[in-house]
């Protein structure tokens, strides 16, 4: 049996993307839509990027960003990335995120920028270990009250990171004379919210308070360990 291949391209035309407005709901299961066409037709006319991702043919994907501002430049934020469950493990995030990184530096945009779920940790590990991204920031309460299947019962905390578009920007570099300290994540958050959502709120009150209050005081996010804790740099 032939490996599927899957072809990522930027989208123009209205018709285009009301195929990916479908996609994004079916991603996080909601029956309010993530975006309209309407806005995605007005990011991408404004410089945006809006793209969509076909597996063998299939649509399995899709990704939309606006321009903003990172540390004074100009950067590319991705606002929303999303790929169906069964076609998650293949390859296809790593290679829509090099996708955005290409797109940014080829309009010479020194940082890509987007928000996750700093309790999920195989997006924490992707961002910070595979693609290498910064963290810039912890955000409470970003987006208020979800009611979405992922995120329903939770309250919306985000970690902020900023990916440049050129490997000659170094990670951050921890504080003189620092100590290390690790802090710990549930095994899998989204199931947790769905069968114990009490449990699931100490787990982000105590991360809100162990990397969140750090990160504010001036910390560092220095990696993420293969069993699930972010490692910090921090003053002693």
């Amino acid at each position: 049996m032939a490996e599927p291949t899957f072809e990522i391209r930027t989208l123009e035309t209205a018709a285009d993307m009301a195929s990916i407005v479908t996609i994004l709901g079916q991603v996080w299961g909601t029956v309010t839509p993530i975006v309209n066409v309407e806005l995605l037709r007005a990011i991408e006319h404004s410089g945006g990027y809006v793209a969509a991702v076909s597996e063998s043919g299939h649509l399995v994907g899709a990704s939309f960003g606006f321009l903003g501002r990172h540390a004074g430049k100009e950067c590319l934020h991705s606002h929303v990335t999303g790929i169906l469950p069964g076609v998650q493990h293949g390859g296809v995030g790593r290679a829509m995120k090099n996708h955005q990184r290409d797109w940014a530096a080829a309009r010479d945009i020194p940082w890509i920028t987007w928000t996750f779920d700093p309790l999920v940790r195989r997006n924490a590990w992707f961002n910070i270990e595979v693609l290498g991204a910064h963290v810039a920031e912890y955000l409470v309460e970003f987006y208020g009250p979800m009611t979405d299947s992922i995120n329903a019962q939770d309250e919306s905390d985000r970690l902020l990171v900023a990916w440049p578009t050129s490997d000659a920007v170094p990670r951050p570099a921890p504080p003189a004379g620092s100590i290390e300290i690790e802090v710990a994540t549930p095994d899998d958050v989204v199931v947790l919210r769905r069968t114990q959502p009490a449990e699931a709120l100490v787990w982000r009150r105590q991360v809100r308070a162990e990397l969140g209050d750090r990160l504010a005081a001036g910390a560092v996010v220095t990696g993420f360990t293969r069993d699930g804790a972010y490692v910090l740099h921090a003053a002693a």
